[in-house]
């Protein structure tokens, strides 16, 4: 639409412009009016454009006191005939436009201050004055003008002064009556007053008028206002006393009269102005009692007298848009009749020198008269933008700083400042859904051949638009530009607006959220710096959202629990050095830095802590302190952690990367004044110092809150530890489950020393503590909930760390008798534990198992001489109750009863030697053949007779399956050696004279080869050679005796030929 402003050069004199519905504007400078026709008049090719004089005039002529008058929106010029009139009530007036130089000039001598003149039917004016008077104003057909007062009911001529009001025989009204507004109802042929009081309504035509009603709006509707704003404070009916409220303006719409009411207490600190849309239905001869209040979020703060709005439009009367406007701001609204609330926004004049001179409606549209523009048409957006105003604005003039209006203009951006208020354009750019300039924009800034990688540019940017977002700072609210008193308590308006405040917020996050994935943005991140360590840029994301979810949760516990929360706020604002400007709250300063909301935490501890110092443990606020702070804690923890699980797939893509780092979530925070260190010092100040001093119903109430604290405490372990579950990074993840797993035995065991078996089960269960689990079925002694836990936790092996925990316990009974339905279980773990699997192979009568098992441990038994005996005799009782076929098992007996012979050679051990040597009979080890060999032979066997080395000489056949020698010769030397110990066991020292057989008959030698061969032996094959005694070591003493050797040589001839 095409809107034609006339060309003029604006003077220093009052400027101001009024616009008629009916495409007429006008313009007053000093004593000069110009009118013209906005858009082309359908008669005419060209635009009208036409100046008229104003006579002189002390006060300063104003657009309200000019009216034009025409049959219809058709009429020709010649048809539309000027009246303007002064303050003091010069009246001039042209009969038609053409003739700027006919005027008829009339003076007023009503002595009165006249505020507008409006046109109405049959070519008349009604002129009104600032004291509500009406005058009747009608023009002749040869331009003369008459006028009479509009009759009316009493009061309505007050301030003509007492003559003229004698003349008319009415009563002067009361002096403090202020017109605020009229309207002009054309369709109705009626016509209202607004004054500081009432509502007035006439119909009007041609010659006449009749005063309809009059509505006392004090009576009907302040009420109403005062609490629709205030009626929620506690203190209200002390507050009404100091309400003050200002009619302003008055409109029309399809639903009925609108007025425009401004609404403020000095009780209020700080003290804003509310405006108000109240929607009246007019039944023809009064008012209906359905009133609709309308509040708007315009809310300046009170300065002056002087409101800094005071008028309205509504321009399209079939809608519910309505928008007020002060010199240099527009506020677009509704009147909260229609079925949608449409969105509120403001527009504020930046250019230097510019302002609102005037305003009206023209096909449906506010259209508005600029100093430095012109008309100007105040269309809505195409499409609403999707953020909160306040930030979009925020975020606008940010970006606004840099050259981001000219992106494409520079060649390269390098400063990463650049990049992120171009980003933020962007952003903006998207929210009003310019999507394909977003677009363009972001394939400048970063292009899909943009090298992304940890801490890249895009990154860093994304993080610092999201922290900007949470800690954004509230501009649109007049408390961060007023100033407040010391005393917080008094602010029943201000938490409703940092509520708010933060619920943008809120909306905000989501909005960059869905950008960021719209446009593709999302699954190019990476990882940036947090706290000195990296974290993906996704999840940083997820953690502002989060702490503004715990914040919106605190600012509601700070409604309810001031003193707490605000003393919480001074000590984290204390800590930070933050100072408090004089216009703000601490509340105001905390609450604006949400990235700064985990500080709360540390900082009610402390507040709690030393609560509990200074306050007697039986008095009634002193466990309530720890129920409040719990509260607090959990009800912060819940919306954190709720956010973050319920929002997970917000802020994931579809293609997931391995490579993200380590992840420790905000809520399980290290260090002295982290969450996690914060769950911990409460959980201890409650059971250890609270609960021993509190009734039933108050320990109950800690305990249930701390299993809540202690479930956000492991949840934080357990997000850590999903994401470190890889290969590579398997010691991490070890070394992290440790530490996890101690955390939680050491938070549960708490629970479970205080009987608390259901709080305990239902963590215990959550985060599968098997551990505590079979604890709290051991002390209650419920097979039922264990067998229980056995189906629940099948896939996880509860069964095996069942076992696992009999065995260490100590407890072989139960771990050996489980339900039927876990013995395969059971065997399956017992595997690795063969000393026990035995015991359940017998007890299921898997009798030929249990002897493979039993043989298998037998043989690999070295510690325990007795224990390998044992084991061995078990294993063959078992063979023989097996089902094994009786070849099988007659081969099986054979090889069990040449182990028990060999088990026999160190069970028959002299007495005297086992002694000697310091062997325990229930303690010996398990000697090897070789051992048992030397001992046999030894000096120490003092008593050795021919039956300890025939044993000896037994054993070779054992040394040789145990060593596995290849070289016989090493066999061969054993028993050599064997021979010669025998031999030494005599001196040989016999009488030449005598037989040499009959001398030595009684020699070990003899007694040994008599051995060997009643059982068969044969001794040319078996015994070593003569010469070889003599050669050996053990026999140096005797080699040099003749005799002997020739004794051996008889000897060796005697029994080989006695066996021949």
């Amino acid at each position: 639409m095409y809107l034609f402003t006339p060309r003029f050069i604006l003077a220093d004199d009052p400027l101001s412009v009024k616009i008629s519905e009916n495409g007429w504007a006008w313009l007053v400078c000093g004593e000069k009016l110009i009118v013209w026709k906005i858009g082309q008049m359908p008669i005419s090719k060209f635009s009208v454009c036409k100046e008229f004089q104003l006579p002189p005039c002390d006060l300063p002529y104003v657009a309200d006191l000019v009216a034009l008058s025409h049959p219809d929106e058709y009429s020709s010029l010649q048809s539309v005939s000027v009246m303007a009139a002064s303050r003091q009530g010069v009246i001039c007036y042209w009969p038609n436009m053409t003739h700027e130089e006919s005027c008829t000039e009339i003076a007023l001598d009503f002595g009165n201050d006249w505020k507008c003149l409006t046109a109405v039917s049959g070519g008349g004016f009604i002129l009104a004055s600032q004291k509500n008077q009406l005058l009747r104003l009608t023009p002749d057909g040869s331009g003369k003008v008459s006028f009479r007062p509009v009759q009316q009911g009493q009061g309505m001529l007050s301030g003509l002064g007492r003559r003229v009001s004698s003349l008319f025989g009415i009563l002067t009204p009361a002096a403090d009556v202020v017109l605020s507004s009229v309207l002009w109802d054309v369709e109705n042929e009626c016509f209202y007053t607004l004054t500081n009081s009432s509502l007035n309504k006439w119909e009007v035509d041609e010659t006449s008028e009749r005063h309809i009603f009059s509505w006392d709006l004090n009576r009907s509707m302040k009420g109403d206002l005062g609490d629709s704003i205030w009626g929620d404070d506690e203190n209200y009916e002390a507050t009404k006393s100091t309400i003050n409220m200002k009619y302003l303006d008055l409109q029309l719409s399809k639903e009925g009269l609108v007025i425009l009411t401004a609404a403020w207490s000095h009780a209020d600190s700080p003290c804003l102005i509310y405006y108000i849309l109240t929607t009246l239905q007019d039944k023809g001869c009064h008012i209906s009692d359905e009133i609709r209040v309308e509040v708007t979020e315009y809310c300046p703060p009170y300065q002056t007298e002087e409101l800094p709005c005071q008028r309205f439009l509504i321009p399209d009367f079939a809608s519910p848009a309505a928008y007020l406007y002060t010199y240099d701001l527009v506020f677009a609204c509704c009147t909260g009749t229609g079925r949608a609330s449409l969105p509120q926004e403001k527009l504020i004049l930046n250019m230097p020198g510019d302002g609102i001179l005037g305003a009206g409606s023209f096909t449906g549209l506010p259209v508005l008269f600029c100093r430095n523009s012109g008309l100007v048409v105040a269309r809505p957006k195409e499409s609403v933008s999707m953020l909160p105003e306040n930030i979009e604005d925020s975020l606008a003039l940010a970006a606004s700083e840099s050259d981001a209006r000219q992106p494409f203009e520079r060649a390269e951006m390098e400063a990463q400042e650049d990049k992120t208020k171009m980003l933020k354009t962007a952003f903006v750019m998207y929210c009003r859904k310019d999507i394909i300039g977003a677009q363009n924009m972001l394939e400048e800034i970063f292009p899909d051949s943009f090298d992304t990688g940890p801490d890249s540019d895009l990154d860093m940017a994304v993080a610092q638009i999201s922290l900007d977002l949470i800690n954004d700072y509230p501009a649109c609210d007049p408390r961060w530009a007023e100033s407040v008193p010391s005393d917080l308590s008094s602010f029943s308006n201000t938490s409703l607006l940092l509520l708010h405040q933060l619920e943008d917020k809120m909306k905000a996050h989501y909005c960059l959220m869905e950008f960021l994935r719209d446009v593709e943005l999302l699954s190019r991140l990476e990882t940036v710096l947090v706290r000195g360590i990296p974290m993906a840029t996704r999840l940083l994301l997820c953690e502002h959202a989060e702490k503004l979810s715990a914040a919106i949760v605190l600012k509601n516990h700070h409604t309810k629990l001031p003193e707490v929360v605000n003393a919480a706020i001074n000590c984290a604002l204390s800590k930070r050095n933050e100072g408090i400007p004089q216009n703000l709250t601490p509340a105001d300063i905390f609450f604006r830095e949400v990235s700064q909301i985990d500080t709360a935490f540390d900082c009610l501890l402390e507040e709690e802590e030393q609560f509990l110092e200074e306050n007697h443990p039986h008095s009634v606020e002193w466990a309530q302190m720890v129920i409040s702070i719990n509260n607090i804690l959990k009800d912060m923890l819940h919306a954190a952690v709720h956010h973050r699980h319920n929002k997970s797939s917000f802020y994931k893509f579809q293609e997931e990367t391995e490579q993200e780092p380590e992840y420790i979530p905000w809520t399980a925070s290290s260090g002295p004044s982290g969450v996690r260190c914060v769950i911990l010092r409460q959980t201890d100040i409650a059971l250890n110092k609270v609960y021993p001093q509190v009734d039933t119903n108050l320990r109950n109430a800690l305990l249930e809150q701390l299993v809540v604290l202690i479930d956000f405490y492991l949840d934080g372990y357990v997000c850590q530890l999903k994401s470190v579950d890889r290969p590579s990074q398997q010691e991490r993840y070890n070394k992290l489950d440790l530490e996890y797993t101690q955390k939680r035995s050491h938070l549960l065991t708490q629970l479970l020393s205080l009987g608390q078996y259901q709080l305990t089960a239902s963590l215990a269960e959550k985060y599968c503590d098997f551990d505590i689990l079979i604890q709290l079925c051991e002390q209650t002694d419920n097979q039922t909930r264990l067998q229980r836990y056995l189906n629940q936790f099948a896939d996880q092996n509860f069964s095996d760390f069942l076992f696992r925990w009999y065995m260490e316990k100590g407890k072989r009974g139960k771990l050996l008798s489980p339900p039927v339905s876990q013995h395969a279980n059971l065997a399956s773990f017992l595997q690795s534990h063969e000393h026990l699997s035995w015991l359940h192979e017998i007890n299921v009568q898997n009798f030929e198992k249990a002897y493979r098992t039993l043989l298998n441990l037998a043989n690999m038994e070295t510690r325990y001489f007795a224990k390998k005996k044992t084991l061995l005799s078990l294993s063959k009782l078992s063979a023989f109750a097996s089902d094994l076929p009786d070849d099988h098992l007659q081969e099986k007996m054979e090889d069990l009863t040449a182990q028990e012979r060999y088990l026999l050679h160190q069970e028959t051990l002299p007495m005297e030697l086992v002694n000697k040597k310091q062997f325990n009979i229930e303690t010996m080890p398990v000697l090897t053949a070789l051992q048992l060999i030397h001992l046999y032979i030894s000096d120490d066997n003092i008593k050795a007779n021919e039956y300890d080395f025939k044993k000896a000489l037994d054993l070779l056949e054992f040394v040789e399956k145990e060593e596995g020698l290849e070289a016989p010769t090493n066999i061969e030397s054993l028993k050599l050696e064997i021979f010669c110990q025998a031999i030494q066991r005599d001196n040989w020292s016999f009488d030449a004279k005598d037989d040499p057989i009959e001398a030595a008959k009684e020699t070990v030698l003899i007694k040994v080869i008599k051995k060997l061969m009643d059982e068969g032996v044969q001794l040319k094959y078996y015994l070593p050679e003569v010469k070889d005694l003599l050669k050996s070591e053990y026999l140096v003493t005797l080699r040099s005796n003749s005799y002997f050797e020739f004794l051996l040589q008889a000897i060796y001839e005697h029994y080989v030929k006695l066996q021949s």
